[in-house]
């Protein structure tokens, strides 16, 4: 064999390995205290791999011996489960208008929260590394028990994002293009770095710990000030050659239609970002006293509670949208035949079942019937924030890997 095929196995090994991890310590973490006989059943792996890996992650300090079950065998079965205090883990949410950070244990439950404002303007690559930096310092001093490591800090940013390099490619809110963010988070951020979108970390949410975990092909559709699907395919997340895979928030729904942040016209995102709703409120009802002028969270509560409460302008509104949301998720239904569609972020959150049972109608009108029929589309069940969720579980798979 070549050096190059060598270097190549290598790393096909490497990856099967990493794989290998992720799929036992899920299922540590959704059936914990497990056997290993129940882990290799549930993973479809060998009783073999399964001793190894486990192995593996216990040398580590990542999972536990939590008590012992009786076997066919005679001897007493190891029970498996995540240990707390192997590490401790931070995700943090950046958007348009906030820095969320939460600090959580290796079983991810969270353990102190910290939110900043962004307020108009503030939109420097320098302040919102500042921004990031303090929330992230402001986690550790509220909740990190002592002597216990931070084993790693994800963070996500809108719009394009070259993962491998550190760099915001493009973010159309803050009009950045090429900025070397990584290493600005460096400079403040004294823990190992991931950085991604949140498109890509709702979706890891959802797999871990969401309505994604058990499938393989699944698409969460992220609702918020921007609009993206982030996608699962063959049961592990969807990049793309550029890590710019799920950017259908910038398709076209309506030809020659809004202007978009993006440049174009038309967009997804024009009409069922949350900035896209409140333009249609103003269409519907100019005035409307559910506007909250220079608040969109506001306006989209206001929204939820009116339709909820029979005012015609909230349901009119909560109709036209969920109709072009049904129209641009039957596209995605079309396109790749997912198992599950998770509707996911805090617009989706906010509105909740009235929306969910609105888009299953709109999508059964314009999808094609085959992969409409195989399509279960669900409200994402991850409580809290599935961004800084998803961005603390890039640390744990960093951690893995």
């Amino acid at each position: 064999m070549s050096a190059a095929g060598g270097r190549g196995a290598q790393h096909a090994s490497r990856l099967i390995r990493t794989a290998n991890r992720y799929r036992v310590l899920r299922q540590v973490l959704a059936d914990g205290p497990v056997s290993r006989p129940a882990l290799a059943a549930a993973t479809g792996l060998s009783q073999a791999t399964v001793a190894t890996v486990t192995g593996e992650l216990h040398r580590r300090g990542l999972v536990r011996v939590a008590g012992f079950e009786d076997s066919a065998a005679g001897r007493p079965a190891a029970l498996l489960a995540v240990d707390p205090a192997g590490g401790a883990l931070i995700g943090v949410d950046v958007a348009e208008t906030y820095v969320h950070a939460e600090l959580f244990d290796l079983t991810l439950r969270v353990l102190a929260t910290a939110r900043l404002p962004l307020a108009p303007g503030e939109d420097g690559p320098e302040l919102v590394a500042e921004r990031t930096a303090e929330a992230v310092s402001r986690v550790r001093e509220r909740g990190a028990p002592t002597g216990v490591p931070v084993l790693g800090v994800g963070v996500t940013m809108p719009g394009m994002v070259d993962r491998e390099g550190g760099v915001s490619v493009f973010a159309a809110n803050w009009d950045w293009h090429g900025v070397p963010l990584l290493g600005l988070l460096a400079r403040h951020i004294p823990y190992r770095l991931y950085l991604d979108n949140p498109l890509r970390a709702t979706t890891v949410a959802e797999l871990w710990f969401g309505a994604a975990r058990g499938r393989q092909d699944a698409v969460v559709v992220n609702l918020g000030t921007g609009v993206g699907a982030g996608l699962a395919l063959g049961g592990a997340v969807h990049r793309g050659v550029s890590n710019s895979a799920g950017e259908w928030g910038h398709t076209t729904l309506v030809h020659g239609g809004r202007p978009c942040r993006c440049g174009r016209h038309g967009c997804v995102e024009s009409y069922v970002g949350a900035p896209g709703i409140i333009r249609t409120l103003t269409e519907v009802a100019p005035g409307s006293a559910l506007l909250r002028p220079g608040d969109q969270m506001g306006t989209i509560a206001a929204l939820a509670a009116g339709s909820v409460a029979g005012d015609p302008v909230a349901r009119r509104v909560l109709e036209v949208c969920a109709d072009q949301l049904g129209a641009a998720v039957a596209d995605l239904v079309n396109l790749l035949n997912p198992e599950v569609v998770v509707l996911s972020s805090w617009v989706a959150r906010e509105w909740g079942a009235p929306l969910l049972e609105a888009v299953r109608g709109a999508v059964g009108r314009y999808a094609l019937g085959r992969p409409a029929a195989s399509a279960e589309i669900v409200l994402s069940p991850v409580e809290g924030d599935p961004v800084s969720l998803g961005a603390a579980t890039f640390a744990l798979e960093g951690a893995l890997a």
